[in-house]
């Protein structure tokens, strides 16, 4: 396979994982929940067709409908109560064709069983089949949001520091193999103790929170927001060289202080600006080396008067500043 159509395989699945961290912990912790209740409820559905059929008892009418799948209780969860960003992932969209299946499936069984006719044994297996299939998908469904809670930071619903270094090697490996560049960006809130010192620590909090809510918002859903520690955050930019990564986060930058993150207890909007240091993920240093670079670019964007962007260059070492907005 060529290697542009690596990248574009390789993005497209980044795309499509990433859409279910795009979901706030307290979101992704109530829709697990759901989804285990609808597990339930299916499992209950199914075993009451079979003790149907086994033991020739009159089923419910609307088995025969043809939109039976839609008026169960799992159905009812599937097409009415799921949140947006699990209808984009593609285990929860392959669910429908297999649920509606299962009740094609069980609506010639009872016709079967209610005309007296041998249970059709292809029908019955093809029954036990597509319901296995479905749990199967659930269970997948079901990992992937534990999976997605476990890495997120619990207070701003971004990625925890221990997913940064594998994440960063993946993307470094595909540069290296000159199939898709990285960026990285070092972020950091300006003036958040002062703000904590006056409004409160509870303040602060949503405000770190919002702060990666509209940043998450405003990149490209295959882009990560990594909190490295305290008010410093980390964001991967994969397909992206480093004039496109500036742009992108001058961008950000600029909307951020417009936003008003939180009211405080006298009705007082509150802003806040950030600090960003970018860096190219460099494919022929270490993943560490190219973190340090982004880092000491955010170090300069802070000490020449925060709220701007700055991009690392080898003469930052000297002391030379490149700062993308000279506010």
């Amino acid at each position: 396979m060529p290697a542009a159509a690596c990248g574009s395989l390789q993005k497209e699945d980044i795309t499509e994982r990433c859409r279910l961290f795009r979901m706030e912990p307290a979101l992704l912790r109530a829709t697990l929940e759901q989804l285990e209740h609808a597990a339930r409820d299916h499992a209950e559905w199914r075993d009451d067709i079979v003790r149907n059929v086994v033991c020739r008892l009159p089923g419910d009418p609307g088995e025969l409908a043809g939109d039976a799948h839609r008026r169960c209780r799992f159905g009812r969860w599937y097409y009415d109560h799921t949140p947006a960003g699990l209808c984009d992932q593609p285990v929860f969209t392959s669910m429908e064709a297999e649920h509606q299946h299962a009740h094609e499936i069980a609506g010639r069984l009872l016709d079967q069983s209610a005309s007296g006719v041998p249970i059709d044994r292809r029908d019955y297996d093809a029954f036990v089949a597509v319901n296995a299939q479905l749990r199967l998908e659930l269970d997948s469904l079901r990992h992937e949001i534990q999976g997605a809670l476990r890495n997120c930071d619990a207070l701003t619903g971004a990625y925890g520091r221990v997913e940064i270094l594998p994440e960063l090697r993946e993307w470094r490996e595909l540069a290296r193999r000159k199939i898709e560049p990285c960026c990285i960006v070092f972020m950091d809130l300006d003036h958040l103790k002062e703000i904590n010192d006056r409004h409160g620590h509870a303040v602060g909090d949503r405000i770190l929170a919002g702060a990666v809510q509209y940043v998450s918002e405003h990149l490209r859903p295959y882009d990560k927001v990594f909190r490295y520690g305290g008010d410093e955050f980390l964001i991967s930019l994969p397909s992206t060289e480093f004039a496109d990564g500036l742009h992108l986060i001058e961008r950000v930058r600029e909307g951020f202080g417009r936003v008003p993150f939180v009211v405080s207890a006298d009705g007082q909007s509150l802003h806040a600006t950030a600090s960003f240091g970018v860096a190219l993920l460099d494919p022929d240093a270490c993943v560490e080396e190219s973190i340090d670079r982004a880092d000491k670019a955010l170090l300069l964007a802070k000490s020449s008067g925060r709220n701007r962007v700055v991009g690392w260059d080898p003469s930052i070492t000297t002391g030379t500043l490149l700062a993308w907005n000279q506010a």
